[in-house]
């Protein structure tokens, strides 16, 4: 299993989307998003985007107001989540037309059925936005 969990956060801190692929409890999801966005948010931009924290390597980047955050393994590619995190930023600005932070918080259900179509059990796979699109713009016709 290579993805751990995947964050979504604002400047600010706050969690505003958070899907894990292993077994944590509520009180060390909490503990592991607040050590984890404290380190990230405190980098400045000439730093790289990847941190070690416990046993986990964190890929980040930021985009507009929001921190796209991924735990993985230590072994994981880095450039490879990048891109990946680069696609999920892609095809949610394909979808809700320049993604912000607000598009997120009132289409939760959208932002992680797009994560369910990319990922499964911390692998990744399928990277086509048309085929990740699809089953949404059928949700979307049907409602």
């Amino acid at each position: 299993m290579g993805i751990r969990f995947i964050l979504m956060v604002n400047k600010q801190g706050q969690t505003r989307l958070a899907q894990y692929y292993e077994y944590l409890t509520i009180e060390q999801r909490r503990a592991l998003e607040g050590e984890i966005v404290r380190k990230c948010l405190a980098r400045n931009e000439q730093q790289c985007s990847f941190v070690e924290h416990r046993n986990y390597k964190i890929v980040y980047r930021r985009y507009a107001s929001l921190f796209f955050l991924v735990g993985v393994d230590n072994e994981e590619n880095e450039l490879a989540i990048l891109e990946f995190i680069h696609l999920l930023v892609e095809t949610m600005d394909r979808h809700f037309g320049n993604v912000c932070e607000l598009d997120i918080m009132f289409h939760l259900e959208k932002a992680h059925f797009m994560l369910e179509e990319m990922v499964m059990n911390g692998c990744i796979v399928e990277t086509s936005k048309s085929n990740i699109l699809g089953p949404i713009q059928l949700m979307d016709k049907a409602s």
